[in-house]
């Protein structure tokens, strides 16, 4: 019986998880759940799941938290605050942390579960964004299982050889890391509409559900952008050793194209279950839930290369991967505090990319050596980011 801490249970990631938890109730067991705004979601959940403890972010929510708690009838221990959520990351009885939190607010807690050596089940690609060698040297330090989530990552994992090198892939016979994306809800739409994007329309994923912050990133191919990030440092690859490829069917999920020629994919429906399934039981494999493909019914892949000009966050996102550490941190602050302007309608959904890109050349480049340092200069960019927003509305 494994006790698994979920960090952001009430997402989508978390509630994908939970249901390929409640598959297996003779092998996992939820030891924490923890959400940030969603009580009631939060406590239902707590009811059925029955978890030892009960996490949430904001300690001022506590009260209400309490109430609800009561109400509901839930028998466990209400915790507040970011060292409570880094408790349930690392406390000794757990196995396995899922984590989801979105954004920043993730970091911190994900870094506790790798210090605790615990099987980081990792769907927060911020913490690598943002930290990505202080985080992999605490990986190795530590002696954490990282498995990655996102459907791209978790599908490359799946075609590495199992003896992969980490930060050799040439010894491994590996040319290039092929790294999908559907394209989002506005492949197809002419460039000069985009300014007239709402937030509901940009939310609107073709093929995925979804949180409306990754819906958003996913529709500037932000989001892809940061998984090209995430990329290089899961896998220990330059950036150069990268592509992006435009497939909006979202079947395969991603690729590695090996020296000989070879091009290995993972595919399946775009449903999240199946690489949280992979990567809980790894390297064993157990049911998620997910309808096998029928290739029957698959009446076409289409392929194309991503256009900079439709997708300028990509760009900006490629760019600072090859700048360095700063960059990417500075380029994931802007972005949290640049989308949330656009889905609370003070933003144009093009002008995501402006304020992206005037952070990236008003801040001064810094050597992030520790975690108190990313999050000092994570704290700038976002003061930035306000900034610049305010500018743009004047």
């Amino acid at each position: 019986m494994q006790n698994v801490t979920l960090l952001g249970a009430t997402g989508s990631i978390g509630q994908s998880t939970l249901d390929v938890l409640s598959r297996h109730p003779d092998e996992y067991r939820v030891f924490a759940l923890t959400a940030h705004r969603q009580l009631d979601a939060l406590m239902a959940q707590a009811k059925v799941y029955q978890p030892r403890y009960v996490v949430i972010a904001d300690e001022s929510d506590y009260a209400k938290a309490k109430s609800l708690m009561s109400e509901t009838g839930v028998n466990a221990e209400l915790l507040a605050g970011p060292q409570a959520l880094e408790f349930v990351s690392g406390h000794d009885e757990v196995h396995t942390v899922m984590a989801a939190i979105v954004g920043a607010a993730g970091l911190m807690p994900t870094m506790a579960a790798v210090k605790a050596g615990k099987r980081v089940l990792l769907a927060n690609k911020e913490s690598l964004v943002m930290s990505g060698k202080l985080f992999m040297d605490e990986v190795s330090r530590s002696g954490a299982t990282l498995l990655p989530i996102d459907s791209e990552h978790n599908a490359i994992f799946q075609c590495l050889p199992a003896d992969y090198r980490y930060g050799q892939p040439q010894a491994s016979g590996i040319a290039k890391i092929l790294l999908t994306g559907s394209g989002g809800p506005f492949l197809n739409t002419p460039k000069q509409t985009l300014a007239s994007v709402t937030p509901d329309q940009a939310c609107a994923h073709p093929n995925w559900s979804m949180g409306r912050k990754i819906s958003v990133d996913s529709a500037t191919m932000m989001n892809k952008g940061l998984e090209f990030i995430e990329a290089c440092w899961l896998f220990g690859v330059a950036p150069a050793q990268i592509q992006v490829v435009i497939h909006p069917q979202s079947v395969i999920h991603s690729m590695v194209q090996y020296l000989d020629g070879s091009v290995l994919a993972q595919m399946g429906h775009p449903d999240m279950r199946t690489p949280i399934a992979h990567a809980l039981a790894y390297p064993h494999r157990i049911d998620a839930g997910v309808a096998p493909l029928d290739f029957s019914q698959l009446l076409d892949f289409s392929f194309r290369l991503p256009d900079f000009e439709q997708y300028p966050n990509l760009k900006l996102a490629i760019d600072a991967c090859a700048a360095g550490q700063y960059a990417t941190t500075a380029l994931n602050a802007a972005n949290e505090i640049a989308v949330d302007a656009f889905l609370q309608g003070q933003l144009g959904f093009t002008q995501i990319a402006v304020i992206n890109a005037t952070v990236l050349e008003k801040i001064e480049p810094s050597e992030l050596e520790s975690l108190e340092a990313i999050i000092e200069y994570d704290g700038l960019a976002r003061m930035l980011a306000r900034q610049a927003i305010d500018k743009l509305r004047s």
